[in-house]
């Protein structure tokens, strides 16, 4: 059975955070539903569609921004009384629109997540996680990484509370209490967590997961072990995932999983006979879907997924057909309701654009009065400064309320600007003088008509450090500009891991000196990505990290007074060593620097750089090869002379060269870790080797992996 869903956009609210729009339980099966939302102005609106047009029920006075909003009620009832968490307040609402509930939580962090399951509160802030029953404080955890989301495994079902906290550090956390019972390693930072069929399952104890680098899987917590039991791996490259539901909208009595993304695509799981998730649809939206529902609000009878996006808008996704097969008198009705509405909606325009040009005619004569004020117009930046391990790259998505009309990209530290597939913006350089104000890059990318989403891929080089700054103009008058700033850090292509392999020859670098464990952290902060911000509770703490892009490894333990780093890679020992000491020297903090050195260690670099070196080296040759043997085919008219390689080569050209253009000076990088591993080598031996690397380099053309080895261990 095909699904065929048709888009109707039903209103705009104010900026939304995700999972902050739910549908009230419809009073009879099919029955149209109410849309309750939050936004980012604290606004609290509940409406229904009623002939097409979108009726209030009730809207509540602007107040603190709304992070959350969820459903609750008594158990085994309907889930109909709704919960607003902004700042570190709880708000209570009746379907009606009356509050019977002010819970001041006295967190002092904002609250970002909540799960409401009958009088029990689960609550999160960035670090912390509370539990209150009947308002009254239960439960408390500290967390060492931040908490993206909260859930609690159905009370009813399992007759104990379950909760379950998905952190930043690619970890699922289940609680029993204030304790944590077991840690479950998934694949990407977990975003949004819920319940398997909205019940937990068969067993109750399914729970879905979404990563912010679009990866999808199902996992059964049980008492002992957790059981995985299947994982979408994100092979497209979609966004991340910001909401999850499941409904039947295929209408096989089988519930759908549906997800929404943060690059707007809308998608629609169906199960197998295995239980394997297989896509049915998808539908791509301009902007961050924030929430998602399945249910039934345009008409009665009509199911559909109901969405609301970043910017606010509430659109839904019908099984409602377009064009309608009809008797000629309900044919007739059916273009009369259509001149009607087309009537109506002329003349709210014609209202609004009288009402624009009144407005700007008065703001025209009040910047003419000598008592004129000007206003800079806000606006919200949703920003995302992100890692991909798959490319070695960073992703910067810049997503904003309004049009966007430019990005401009400026760069103190050297980094690449890589292609995307999905971005429409024409982009400009700018020649910069980086020896006299620090200037690497300057990018302009101006956005087509109507872009308020923009996605970027950098590459940066380890080693070298700095900021990044997006300067972000909308489209909207007067002119303004909002600037996000993000730090390229020194080990900048290393990303967190939980396991790494203790065989390998490792590099080791230790710190001794008058330095608080907080001092060190807040160093190893300004080294790697994915460090959380707070020091970690404890006295001692150990972190492994993973080069994304040569598979070579960190770790680092550290305590109050004393700090060990072990790398198989001698230049990210280089690195840290370099950083280290200079950040001390700025703190006026004596270091005593010591080190072991791993001969073996650069053996295993190099070969662990070969395939990558001999692929790309490969591909340059190929694309090369690719006009030359162009003008043989259009000479001799045909390609049977060549030897099969070459016919190979002819054949694929457009997908080589589509591949060496998205990997711009790939090689070179790999030719500069190269060198810089065997400067790194010799310095540590107290030797400058920097007049051989002209050598080194001639080698590297004529690319042999042995007569690289010897090279290394003969000078």
């Amino acid at each position: 059975m095909d699904l065929n869903l048709n888009r109707a956009d039903y209103l705009q609210v104010g900026v939304t955070s995700q999972k902050t729009m739910k549908l009230l339980p419809a009073s009879k099966h099919r029955a149209t539903q109410k849309v309750v939302v939050g936004d980012h102005d604290g606004v609290v609106m509940c409406f229904g569609m009623k002939k097409g047009e979108a009726v209030t029920v009730f809207k509540t006075l602007p107040g603190q921004k709304i992070a959350r909003l969820e459903l609750g009620g008594a158990l085994n009832t309907p889930q109909e009384k709704i919960f607003i968490a902004a700042g570190s307040e709880i708000r209570g609402f009746t379907k009606r629109g009356k509050q019977f509930l002010s819970f001041e939580t006295n967190l002092t962090e904002s609250i970002k997540a909540m799960h409401i399951s009958g009088s029990d509160l689960f609550l999160s802030a960035s670090y912390i996680y509370n539990h209150y029953c009947d308002c009254k404080d239960q439960h408390y955890y500290l967390s060492g990484d931040k908490i993206n989301d909260v859930i609690c495994l159905p009370v009813e079902r399992l007759l104990h509370e379950v909760p379950v906290l998905a952190c930043q550090d690619r970890v699922l956390r289940v609680l029993q209490g204030s304790d944590v019972t077991y840690e479950i390693e998934v694949p990407g930072p977990p975003t949004v967590l819920a319940l398997h069929n909205g019940n937990g399952g068969d067993s109750g104890e399914d729970l879905l997961f979404g990563t912010s680098d679009g990866k999808l899987g199902l996992i059964q917590i049980t008492t002992s072990k957790p059981i995985h039991k299947w994982e979408i791996r994100n092979e497209k490259k979609r966004g991340g995932i910001l909401c999850v539901d499941s409904f039947d909208i295929v209408g096989d009595g089988v519930k759908d999983l549906l997800v929404g993304r943060d690059d707007g695509m809308v998608e629609v799981y169906s199960f197998d006979n295995a239980n394997e998730p297989v896509l049915r649809f998808d539908h791509t939206l301009s902007e961050s879907v924030t929430s998602i529902q399945g249910g039934c609000v345009g008409k009665d009878g009509y199911d559909e997924i109901v969405v609301s996006t970043y910017s606010g808008w509430i659109t839904g996704l019908t099984t409602e057909p377009v064009h309608k097969e009809s008797g000629p008198g309900e044919e007739l009705k059916f273009n009369q309701e259509m001149q009607n509405k087309i009537s109506s909606l002329r003349s709210e325009l014609e209202q609004l654009q009288y009402k624009v040009l009144q407005e700007r005619e008065k703001y025209q004569q009040s910047s003419q009065s000598s008592k004129a004020k000007s206003a800079v117009p806000s606006f919200s930046v949703n920003d995302k400064f992100t890692l991909n391990k798959d490319d070695a790259s960073y992703s910067l998505i810049l997503e904003v309320q309004t049009a966007i009309d430019n990005v401009l990209i400026q760069s103190d530290v050297p980094i690449d600007l890589l292609d995307v597939d999905k971005n429409s913006a024409v982009v400009s350089f700018s020649s910069c003088d980086s020896e006299s104000n620090d200037n690497f890059l300057l990018a302009t990318y101006r956005c087509q008509a109507n872009t308020t989403r923009l996605e970027l891929k950098i590459r940066s080089i380890e080693g070298q450090y700095g900021t990044l700054q997006a300067y972000v103009t909308p489209r909207i008058q007067p002119k303004t500009c909002q600037v996000r700033q993000y730090h390229i850090k020194p080990l900048s292509l290393h990303q967190r891991t939980h396991f790494i392999d203790h065989d390998r020859p490792m590099n080791t670098l230790t710190l001794t000196g008058q330095f608080s464990f907080s001092e060190l952290h807040s160093w190893v902060v300004f080294c790697m990505p994915e460090v959380p911000e707070k020091p970690p509770a404890g006295e001692c703490v150990t972190f492994y990290f993973q080069n994304t892009f040569l598979d070579t490894q960190l770790e680092s333990t550290y305590r109050k007074g004393e700090g060990v780093f072990k790398s198989d890679n001698i230049s990210t020992i280089s690195i840290l060593k370099d950083v280290l000491s200079k950040e001390a020297t700025k703190r006026k903090i004596n270091l005593n620097i010591s080190y072991e050195i791993n001969e073996i260690s650069v053996k295993h670099t190099l070969k662990l750089i070969h395939p990558k070196l001999e692929y790309q080296l490969l591909l340059a040759k190929k694309v090369q090869l690719i006009d030359a043997l162009k003008e043989l085919q259009v000479h001799e008219g045909n390609t049977n002379f060549l030897i099969p390689e070459y016919r190979c080569i002819l054949e694929e050209a457009d997908h080589l060269q589509e591949e060496y253009k998205k990997q711009p000076a790939h090689l070179e990088r790999l030719y500069g870790m190269i060198t810089d591993l065997f400067i790194d080598k010799f310095k540590f031996k107290g030797t400058n080797v920097k007049t051989k690397v002209p050598l080194l380099l001639e080698i590297l053309d004529s690319y042999d992996q042995n007569a690289l080895i010897a090279f290394f261990d003969a000078a």
